[in-house]
Protein backbone atom coordinates (compact mmCIF):
# COMPACT_ATOMS: atom_id res chain seq x y z
CA UNK A 1 0.00 0.00 0.00
CA UNK A 2 1.43 3.21 -1.27
CA UNK A 3 0.45 6.65 -0.26
CA UNK A 4 -2.82 4.94 1.14
CA UNK A 5 -3.54 3.18 -1.83
CA UNK A 6 -3.90 -0.52 -1.97
CA UNK A 7 -1.14 -2.54 -4.65
CA UNK A 8 -1.68 -2.27 -8.17
CA UNK A 9 -1.69 -5.43 -10.30
CA UNK A 10 2.06 -6.55 -11.18
CA UNK A 11 3.51 -4.82 -7.72
CA UNK A 12 5.26 -6.57 -5.50
CA UNK A 13 4.25 -6.80 -1.50
CA UNK A 14 5.81 -8.21 0.84
CA UNK A 15 3.56 -10.68 3.70
CA UNK A 16 4.54 -10.69 7.60
CA UNK A 17 3.13 -13.13 9.85
CA UNK A 18 2.95 -12.46 13.58
CA UNK A 19 2.51 -15.13 16.62
CA UNK A 20 -0.71 -14.01 18.79
CA UNK A 21 2.11 -12.22 20.96
CA UNK A 22 3.06 -10.17 18.74
CA UNK A 23 6.23 -11.43 17.62
CA UNK A 24 7.29 -11.90 13.82
CA UNK A 25 6.91 -15.44 12.81
CA UNK A 26 7.87 -15.37 8.83
CA UNK A 27 8.38 -12.80 6.17
CA UNK A 28 7.30 -13.45 2.00
CA UNK A 29 9.67 -10.94 0.18
CA UNK A 30 8.50 -10.10 -3.21
CA UNK A 31 5.08 -11.40 -3.86
CA UNK A 32 3.55 -10.15 -6.75
CA UNK A 33 -0.25 -8.72 -6.51
CA UNK A 34 -2.71 -10.39 -8.93
CA UNK A 35 -5.44 -8.97 -7.63
CA UNK A 36 -6.85 -6.39 -5.30
CA UNK A 37 -10.33 -5.24 -3.67
CA UNK A 38 -11.27 -3.64 -0.45
CA UNK A 39 -12.09 -7.59 1.01
CA UNK A 40 -9.32 -9.81 -0.73
CA UNK A 41 -5.73 -9.67 -1.85
CA UNK A 42 -4.80 -12.80 -4.24
CA UNK A 43 -0.79 -12.84 -5.47
CA UNK A 44 1.91 -15.06 -6.45
CA UNK A 45 5.14 -16.34 -5.08
CA UNK A 46 7.60 -17.59 -7.68
CA UNK A 47 11.11 -18.66 -6.04
CA UNK A 48 10.21 -16.12 -3.29
CA UNK A 49 12.73 -15.19 -0.54
CA UNK A 50 11.41 -16.59 3.22
CA UNK A 51 12.63 -15.47 6.16
CA UNK A 52 11.94 -17.23 9.17
CA UNK A 53 12.18 -15.78 12.57
CA UNK A 54 15.54 -16.93 13.71
CA UNK A 55 16.86 -15.07 10.63
CA UNK A 56 17.05 -18.46 8.47
CA UNK A 57 15.85 -17.62 4.83
CA UNK A 58 14.51 -20.20 1.84
CA UNK A 59 13.08 -19.65 -1.13
CA UNK A 60 10.36 -21.10 -2.16
CA UNK A 61 10.38 -23.84 -4.72
CA UNK A 62 7.69 -23.74 -7.42
CA UNK A 63 4.84 -21.27 -7.98
CA UNK A 64 2.16 -20.80 -5.54
CA UNK A 65 -1.10 -18.46 -5.44
CA UNK A 66 -1.48 -16.93 -2.02
CA UNK A 67 -5.34 -15.96 -1.51
CA UNK A 68 -6.19 -13.72 2.11
CA UNK A 69 -9.42 -12.03 2.88
CA UNK A 70 -10.62 -9.35 5.63
CA UNK A 71 -13.40 -11.69 7.06
CA UNK A 72 -12.21 -15.06 6.84
CA UNK A 73 -9.67 -16.01 9.59
CA UNK A 74 -7.99 -18.12 7.06
CA UNK A 75 -5.27 -17.88 4.37
CA UNK A 76 -4.67 -20.12 1.60
CA UNK A 77 -1.47 -21.08 -0.47
CA UNK A 78 -1.91 -23.04 -3.70
CA UNK A 79 1.05 -24.16 -4.66
CA UNK A 80 1.50 -25.35 -8.30
CA UNK A 81 3.59 -28.81 -8.62
CA UNK A 82 4.21 -31.10 -10.87
CA UNK A 83 1.91 -34.03 -9.47
CA UNK A 84 -0.74 -31.62 -8.94
CA UNK A 85 -1.89 -28.70 -6.86
CA UNK A 86 -1.28 -28.91 -3.01
CA UNK A 87 -2.89 -26.37 -0.74
CA UNK A 88 -1.73 -25.11 2.72
CA UNK A 89 -4.07 -22.84 4.59
CA UNK A 90 -2.85 -21.15 7.60
CA UNK A 91 -6.31 -20.37 10.25
CA UNK A 92 -4.83 -16.90 10.89
CA UNK A 93 -6.20 -13.43 11.70
CA UNK A 94 -7.89 -11.60 8.62
CA UNK A 95 -5.31 -9.50 7.24
CA UNK A 96 -4.41 -5.64 7.09
CA UNK A 97 -2.50 -3.99 4.87
CA UNK A 98 -0.30 -1.15 5.54
CA UNK A 99 2.60 1.06 3.80
CA UNK A 100 5.10 -1.75 5.38
CA UNK A 101 3.29 -5.49 4.49
CA UNK A 102 0.38 -7.34 4.30
CA UNK A 103 0.40 -8.98 8.09
CA UNK A 104 -1.82 -11.71 9.82
CA UNK A 105 -1.37 -13.48 13.00
CA UNK A 106 -0.36 -17.30 12.25
CA UNK A 107 -2.41 -19.02 15.07
CA UNK A 108 -0.56 -22.48 13.92
CA UNK A 109 -3.70 -24.67 12.85
CA UNK A 110 -3.41 -25.66 9.34
CA UNK A 111 -4.97 -27.70 6.43
CA UNK A 112 -2.85 -29.68 4.19
CA UNK A 113 -4.88 -30.82 0.93
CA UNK A 114 -2.99 -33.28 -1.12
CA UNK A 115 -3.44 -33.43 -4.67
CA UNK A 116 -5.36 -36.25 -4.85
CA UNK A 117 -7.98 -34.43 -1.90
CA UNK A 118 -6.58 -36.23 0.99
CA UNK A 119 -6.41 -33.54 3.99
CA UNK A 120 -5.37 -33.11 7.05
CA UNK A 121 -5.49 -30.73 10.37
CA UNK A 122 -2.09 -30.23 11.27
CA UNK A 123 -0.34 -28.69 14.38
CA UNK A 124 -3.28 -28.96 16.96
CA UNK A 125 -0.47 -29.80 19.58
CA UNK A 126 1.30 -26.56 18.18
CA UNK A 127 -2.21 -25.04 19.21
CA UNK A 128 -2.78 -26.10 22.34
CA UNK A 129 0.37 -24.65 23.78
CA UNK A 130 0.13 -22.07 22.21
CA UNK A 131 -3.50 -21.08 23.33
CA UNK A 132 -2.62 -21.84 26.70
CA UNK A 133 0.61 -20.08 26.32
CA UNK A 134 -0.71 -17.01 25.34
CA UNK A 135 -4.36 -17.03 26.99
CA UNK A 136 -6.25 -17.25 23.40
CA UNK A 137 -9.58 -15.93 24.78
CA UNK A 138 -13.21 -18.11 24.47
CA UNK A 139 -14.16 -16.31 21.69
CA UNK A 140 -10.69 -16.38 19.54
CA UNK A 141 -10.77 -20.42 19.61
CA UNK A 142 -14.02 -20.56 18.92
CA UNK A 143 -13.72 -18.11 15.88
CA UNK A 144 -11.16 -20.29 14.63
CA UNK A 145 -12.49 -23.79 15.18
CA UNK A 146 -15.81 -22.45 13.14
CA UNK A 147 -13.23 -21.27 10.22
CA UNK A 148 -11.98 -24.66 9.87
CA UNK A 149 -15.53 -25.76 8.94
CA UNK A 150 -15.50 -23.04 6.60
CA UNK A 151 -12.44 -24.00 5.36
CA UNK A 152 -13.39 -27.68 4.73
CA UNK A 153 -16.73 -26.64 3.09
CA UNK A 154 -14.82 -24.63 0.61
CA UNK A 155 -12.54 -27.74 0.10
CA UNK A 156 -15.16 -30.53 -0.40
CA UNK A 157 -17.03 -28.16 -2.62
CA UNK A 158 -14.03 -26.46 -4.44
CA UNK A 159 -14.97 -23.35 -3.82
CA UNK A 160 -12.77 -20.28 -4.61
CA UNK A 161 -9.15 -21.05 -4.76
CA UNK A 162 -9.95 -24.86 -4.43
CA UNK A 163 -11.31 -24.37 -7.82
CA UNK A 164 -9.08 -25.62 -10.61
CA UNK A 165 -10.81 -22.83 -12.64
CA UNK A 166 -9.12 -20.26 -10.17
CA UNK A 167 -5.62 -21.72 -10.06
CA UNK A 168 -5.38 -21.79 -14.21
CA UNK A 169 -6.86 -18.20 -14.28
CA UNK A 170 -4.69 -16.80 -12.02
CA UNK A 171 -1.24 -18.60 -13.12
CA UNK A 172 -2.62 -17.44 -16.53
CA UNK A 173 -2.49 -14.10 -15.55
CA UNK A 174 0.57 -13.92 -13.75
CA UNK A 175 2.45 -15.21 -16.70
CA UNK A 176 0.19 -12.14 -18.55
CA UNK A 177 1.99 -10.04 -16.27
CA UNK A 178 5.49 -11.38 -16.19
CA UNK A 179 5.46 -11.29 -19.42
CA UNK A 180 4.43 -7.82 -19.86
CA UNK A 181 7.11 -6.68 -17.82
Amino acid sequence: MKDGRLPREGEFITIKSYKHDGSLHRTWRDTMVLKTSENELIGLNDHTVVIEDDGRRWVTREPAIVYFHKKYWFNIVAMLRENGVSYYCNLASPFVLDKEALKYIDYDLDVKVFPDGERRLLDTDEYEQHRAKWHYSAETDFVLKEHVKVLVDWIQNERGPFSRAYVDLWYRRYLEIRRRN
